[in-house]
């Protein structure tokens, strides 16, 4: 990471929560509207007889607004094309979409995938002490960075991405999941990217981030991703290829 992301991302996200949340702006709902929807759907399942202005229901809110609906500007495109994405896409491949929106809009949210994934790449399996202090030794010792590493795994088990071993506290990675859709491909490049803070890197290097742990990419050229036109891709010597955000 180029630097230190915030937080932002404190609470433990389903799935189905974010897969709503982006089904509702594509059915044309306005923020207000989505944010009522969400209090209705969340009212029996957070802060339940709660009586704090900023309670846990409030905060898992926020975090689905910024992912899909009030999205900063420069996530705009990004956005839009993930909701079309979602739209043509079968259900099954939808993990990679809101995997890639939260990442963009949450670093923090990728830094931790970041550490798992080169856990897992090293030995095979992630514990929860070690996903704890690699975290801190980047963000500091601070109560809110080791809560909100730990809701994050939780929604990595939630989300199918991780499973629980017979040892507390271990995990290992669930089957990882092929996409063999190229414009998807391209787009979760583009948010792998955006997630670490810098404008262009090496293609090898984004395609096998630890942060993409759940998913395969195959074997990817820059030429198939010029669908993608905030994405430019030239080579940096023989064989490395560099992929830049434009604007």
């Amino acid at each position: 990471m180029t630097q230190r992301p915030q937080i932002g991302f404190s609470q433990r996200i389903r799935l189905e929560w974010l897969e709503h949340t982006a089904g509702l702006v594509l059915a044309g709902c306005t923020r207000a509207q989505v944010e009522a929807a969400l209090q209705d759907l969340l009212r029996d399942r957070l802060s339940v007889g709660g009586t704090a202005e900023r309670g846990n229901r409030e905060k898992a809110i926020t975090i689905l607004l910024r992912t899909w609906v009030s999205v900063p500007d420069t996530l705009r495109p990004l956005r839009d094309e993930g909701l079309d994405h979602l739209q043509r896409l079968p259900i099954r491949e939808h993990l990679a979409v809101h995997w890639g929106m939260t990442m963009a809009a949450y670093p923090f949210f990728a830094a931790v995938a970041e550490v798992v994934g080169r856990l897992l790449r090293l030995q095979g399996a992630a514990a929860a002490v070690q996903i704890q202090r690699r975290i801190r030794e980047q963000l500091g010792e601070r109560a809110t960075v080791a809560r909100a590493a730990r809701r994050i795994l939780r929604c990595f088990v939630d989300w199918g991405v991780l499973c629980e071993t017979e040892h507390k506290g271990i995990y290992q990675s669930a089957p990882v999941r092929s996409l063999p859709d190229k414009q998807l491909v391209g787009w979760l490049i583009e948010a792998a990217l955006i997630s670490t803070g810098a404008r262009r890197a090496a293609l090898r290097a984004i395609v096998g981030s630890p942060s993409l742990f759940p998913f395969s990419l195959g074997l990817i050229r820059g030429g198939e991703f010029e669908c993608n036109r905030r994405l430019e891709f030239f080579r940096a010597g023989i064989d490395e290829q560099v992929v830049t955000v434009r604007g």
